[in-house]
């Protein structure tokens, strides 16, 4: 065991294989199957190394395994193919890193499943909407607008949605998915055109939710939530590429979008809490032995395994159901404070993408092609142009992957590309991923300070709880231009247009 090893012992495994890739080397962790491989250019290597420090000299006590422990003891999961890989945004979770991808094979029957795969917020994702507005058209009104959307989505911890929902209605959500919002009038025809999974997971099964699961995503459809969710009202500052930007739309800078983080709620993270307490018998039955008991597992075929994916793939509908809710709000607020029709505004959904969830999929692997069970978490799907899973308007461009930037910062719009297919499994990043832990952020930022840095930059910011916003602040995190560079640089995604902030919504 490692536990003992000196930094420089521990830092012997972990080999740069080119200046946005580090190979994590067998013998890191124990039972290693496959290799982990780490994409961190130099700018972001000293945090991965700094988390393994700290480690190193507390003697592994106390809090998370650093990001690239957890990522080397997910190379450990029976029927793992591949690489154990750590996107650049990467940040220590539970179980699995954030910002980390695992791919098992199907035709393997040790193969798992792994909810610390996948995440508490099943299918968090993002959501971007564009207008035919410039920032000249909202300027004059852009606190009025700011108000207007925090009016109209309901934001905060205990937030209720005001979609109303009857337990019937709850469960034909959780199967239908946005086949659900288009039948309720909730959304337009061509929205789920343009979603991950056209926003709806086939092999959901209501039943497989628990009832105190669904008691909790009752009154949450349609909300924000807390956290690093938000709605941000954002202008195109940088177009990279011009003609995939323009297939989505995008055709000058200053044009305005709307850009939604927020996910399953509380729904989603009773799935994920349930299944980790079956999924320890299921290992004890199995006698599946993992390094860490967070990374706890069960077989894809087995009873606990195939419940779990119906379950999580219920709450990932749950989720697009209430993303497609909350574009419903928008799109009233944007009506109102416009005066006209949310159509005469253009207001058609972009791209929709998960950013915590597993999925089969087929994928090359040693010249055959394999089905896998994709872990995601943290890590965006970023399929390359002409494959059959994107929509027809993007086959020539890649599907658009959307990278969320910190409260304040920039976000981009990168698309999907072959060596991305080849190298992470068609996956990529996320976001910003912290540098600092929640309780670091709250220990050295004051809510005043943030508010009054947004202030200054001109950004008009709506919040349910001013405290926590010292949690998401950008200085508790990476630069996100880093981590995209960094994507970019590496051929596993490439840059189409960078938006900035100007309207900020968050619970």
């Amino acid at each position: 065991m490692g536990k003992n090893r000196t930094l420089q012992e521990e830092s012997s495994f972990l080999v740069p294989i080119d200046e946005n890739r580090y190979r994590i080397k067998k013998g890191f962790v124990p039972n290693m199957k496959v290799e982990g491989v780490c994409y961190v250019n130099n700018h972001l290597k000293s945090l991965l190394f700094e988390e393994l420090s700290h480690h190193v000299s507390a003697q592994g006590v106390g809090g998370f395994l650093p990001a690239v422990k957890q990522v080397a003891n997910v190379a450990s999961l029976p029927g793992i193919v591949g690489a154990s890989l750590g996107m650049p945004d990467i940040h220590s979770g539970y179980g699995f890193a954030i910002g980390n991808v695992a791919a098992f094979d199907t035709s393997l029957p040790e193969a798992v499943v792994s909810p610390g795969g996948v995440g508490f917020d099943i299918n968090c994702g993002v959501r971007l909407i564009r207008t035919n507005l410039s920032f000249q058209d909202i300027a004059p009104i852009k606190e009025k607008l700011a108000q207007m959307l925090f009016d109209h989505i309901p934001v905060g911890v205990g937030s209720k949605g005001v979609i109303p929902t009857s337990s019937e209605a709850l469960e034909q959500a959780l199967e239908l998915g946005m086949d659900w919002s288009l039948r309720e009038g909730y959304a337009w025809a061509e929205d789920k055109e343009h979603c991950e999974e056209y926003g709806r997971m086939l092999t959901a099964d209501p039943t497989k939710v628990s009832v105190r699961a669904k008691k909790r995503g009752l009154s949450q459809l349609g909300t924000l939530g807390a956290g690093n969710h938000y709605a941000e009202v954002q202008v195109v500052e940088e177009i990279y590429d011009r003609v995939s930007a323009s297939k989505m739309g995008i055709d000058h800078t200053g044009q305005v979008c709307i850009f939604l983080h927020s996910g399953s709620r509380g729904l989603g993270h009773q799935v994920a809490t349930d299944s980790l307490i079956e999924m320890e018998k299921a290992m004890a039955r199995d006698q599946i032995h993992v390094n860490d008991r967070q990374l706890a597992c069960a077989r894809i075929q087995s009873e606990e395994g195939q419940r779990y994916l119906a379950a999580m793939s219920a709450a990932a509908n749950f989720a697009w159901v209430n993303r497609q809710s909350m574009t419903f709000l928008v799109r009233q607020a944007f009506s109102k404070a416009f005066n006209t029709t949310a159509d005469d505004l253009d207001m058609h959904v972009i791209y929709d993408v998960s950013h915590n969830i597993a999925k089969f999929e087929e994928h090359m692997v040693d010249g055959k092609i394999k089905q896998l069970l994709v872990h995601r978490k943290g890590s965006t799907r970023a399929f390359p142009p002409q494959h059959p899973l994107i929509p027809v308007d993007y086959q020539f461009i890649g599907q658009p992957v959307l990278i969320g930037g910190t409260m304040g910062t920039c976000s981009y719009v990168l698309t999907g590309t072959e060596r991305g297919m080849l190298e992470t499994f068609g996956s990529t990043c996320h976001g910003a991923g912290r540098a600092l832990s929640r309780n670091k952020s709250r220990r050295t930022l004051t809510y005043q300070d943030v508010l009054s840095g947004l202030e200054k930059k001109g950004i008009s910011i709506r919040i349910a709880s001013p405290k926590l916003v010292t949690e998401e602040a950008p200085e508790s995190y990476k630069d996100v231009s880093q981590v995209v560079d960094t994507c970019h640089a590496a051929g596993i995604s490439k840059k189409s247009f960078k938006l900035k902030p100007v309207a900020v919504i968050k619970g």
